[in-house]
């Protein structure tokens, strides 16, 4: 089981920063490929950034150079540290867990290969919400 709770939501000015934390809580050891995603008022869920089992990101072009996601070195909370913030970046916040997939093949590695760029993360937070005003 795991739970996935957002901290650090609120409200900021145009050109501002905010960092979200994201507390991730498991029952077993399990290696997660972890994200951010984002939905405005009216509009789809969309992705933001996420980070695979070797630490790689991968950010939305609405976000890079702005945005950056990090994990603590035990792997136990997820952030997005998120600058030079604009109004079109008010929405709800999730983060989002899913089982990396253990590739004995070539070399050996956790990969999240399968759910990077895609929305079929299965484990979300409740969100957290981000205004920004200008």
């Amino acid at each position: 089981r795991v739970e996935l709770v957002e901290s650090g939501g609120g409200s900021a000015q145009a050109g501002g920063s905010r960092r979200l934390s994201c507390a991730i809580s498991s029952s077993t050891y399990t290696t997660y490929c972890l994200a951010w995603f984002r939905q405005a008022a009216g509009k789809e869920r969309e992705p933001v950034a996420s980070i695979d089992a070797g630490d790689d990101a991968v950010y939305a072009e609405s976000v890079k150079d702005r945005f950056t996601i990090s994990t603590d070195k035990g792997r136990n909370t997820l952030y997005l540290q998120m600058d030079s913030l604009t109004p079109a970046d008010t929405a709800i916040y999730y983060c989002a867990a899913h089982e990396a997939l253990y590739l004995p093949d070539p070399n050996p590695r956790m990969s999240c290969d399968m759910i990077t760029g895609t929305m079929n993360y299965y484990h979300w937070g409740q969100g957290t919400q981000v205004t920004v005003s200008s």
